[in-house]
């Protein structure tokens, strides 16, 4: 199938309630916004595939295309893996100027298999197109079967070049190469929920992709029960693997103590229904009490310092709702959530949590974020990287909640720390001190220049002896 036939595929998914209610011409259209040439900021096809593959852990990861689409790609998730390390290697064709003009791609593609092979044996190899090389017609199916039959394992094209579209179109057709679901692992923080099916009894297939390996994946088809943690990409694959295997799936969050448990209910009830003992569902209910009561006992103390605290949620997808319950839980009230590459249903969840459609937005300009942390009406901002430093100029507490952060949020444990953070943000002493005019301007500010330079004037004569002038003070 050619990538133009694939994504007009993936657009028509039916177990999308907003793409059931369009017509047969929009539906053909397509959901995801074309990016302009030079601003793909948010992520290109490329990186989205690249993010949703790269934390399966055993596998090789080859970028063929110039090496610049590597380097910006490389680690932009902080994934934590429990096995091998082999993910974290950087390996790219490194195509030059000669060899696009020459035509060597494909000889130069088919030799870095052959040298992963060799050096590192490698279960299988998932090599990606990249816009040079798609845009130059490189044959990598062809070069990717014939490395396969070769070196005897799976070398697997992954077709999201940059300019298909954005980053979560780049999920979806990296969804298709293999089984995903959407659990990242992002700093380990998966292996806070993990422990708690295991003390059921339940048998994690496979987690996908955080931490999974490729022998995991390819077995991911004998699963009883399904459950996306990232439905706006992945929503295709369960319902997939729904339609061809039987497997039923639901849609759940591990972000704070009643989502947690809510997706703990959800898994228990589906391998019930699958033919589970019926006492699995008691068991949860224990289990899910005895963590609740400790989680809660070790949040009481933050409680009273998090109260009544605002926060700017400027994230997206998932979170857009997820993390909405989880600060609510202790106190907090979020005065907007960003719906930001979230599905209807997860602007639905948003809503219904925060009950008023003003605190819900797609998009806020740099200026607008600046003055709501500047005039106060946000005491933290919790976002990705890109905006912290809005918040620092504002001198607001800021907290990284996205991909790049370095605590784990998930799950009964995680949601004790998530508050713990916000708490050394927010109850710091730095930003008032910030804020506090300092102790030479009473007033904050000095009331023009002429005082300034005045004030500046007698300071240097003063530590001059008087020795200037009126015309040296000019």
């Amino acid at each position: 199938m050619s990538l133009k036939a694939r994504i007009a595929t993936i657009f028509d998914e039916p177990a999308c309630p907003t793409n059931r209610e369009k017509s047969d011409t929009v539906r053909r259209k397509g959901c995801s916004k074309p990016l302009t040439p030079g601003a793909a900021a948010g992520g290109c096809a490329f990186d989205g595939a690249k993010i949703v593959l790269q934390p399966v852990t055993d596998v090789a990861h080859l970028v063929h295309g110039p090496l610049a689409c590597e380097g910006n790609s490389w680690d932009n998730r902080h994934s934590a893996s429990s096995g091998s390390d082999l993910w974290r290697r950087s390996f790219t064709t490194d195509l030059s100027e000669l060899d696009i003009v020459m035509g060597t791609g494909e000889k130069k593609l088919f030799k870095a298999i052959r040298t992963i092979v060799e050096r590192h044996d490698p279960p299988a190899v998932f090599v990606y197109s990249t816009c040079v090389t798609a845009l130059i017609g490189d044959d990598m199916a062809a070069v990717c079967k014939r490395a396969s039959e070769r070196f005897g394992r799976p070398v697997v094209p992954v077709e999201a070049p940059g300019f298909a579209g954005s980053k979560s179109l780049g999920n979806k057709l990296a969804g298709q190469t293999v089984n995903i679901l959407g659990e990242y692992n992002l700093v380990g923080e998966f292996w806070f929920v993990k422990p708690l099916l295991e003390d059921l009894g339940i048998r994690l297939r496979a987690v996908i992709p955080g931490d999974a390996r490729y022998h995991d994946i390819a077995t991911a088809h004998r699963a009883k029960a399904n459950m996306i943690v990232c439905s706006s990409a992945l929503i295709n694959l369960a319902r997939g693997m729904q339609e061809r295997w039987g497997i039923p799936y639901f849609e759940g969050s591990f972000y704070g103590i009643s989502d947690t448990s809510a997706a703990i209910r959800g898994i228990c009830r589906l391998l019930v229904e699958e033919g589970a003992p019926a006492d699995l569902l008691d068991r949860a209910e224990v289990l899910i009490a005895r963590e609740e009561a400790i989680a809660w006992q070790r949040i009481a103390p933050l409680r009273p310092r998090l109260a009544g605290k605002r926060v700017l949620l400027n994230t997206g997808g998932v979170k857009s709702w997820s993390m909405v319950d989880a600060l609510q839980e202790a106190g907090m009230e979020v005065i907007r959530t960003s719906i930001k590459k979230s599905t209807e249903e997860d602007k639905a969840r948003a809503l219904a949590a925060l009950k008023d459609e003003k605190h819900l937005f797609d998009r806020l300009a740099p200026r607008e974020i600046y003055r709501i942390l500047a005039e106060g009406e946000a005491d933290i901002m919790l976002s990705g990287s890109r905006t912290q430093f809005i918040a620092l100029k504002a001198k607001t507490p800021w907290l990284d909640v996205n991909q790049e952060r370095h605590h784990p949020y998930a799950g009964y444990e995680g949601n004790v720390e998530l508050l713990k953070r916000i708490d050394l943000a927010v109850n710091s002493p730095v930003f008032p001190a910030l804020r506090t005019p300092a102790p030479w301007d009473e007033a904050g500010r000095l009331t023009d220049a002429a005082d300034a330079s005045a004030e500046v004037a007698h300071s240097f004569r003063k530590f001059a002896g008087g020795a200037l002038d009126d015309a040296d003070d000019c």
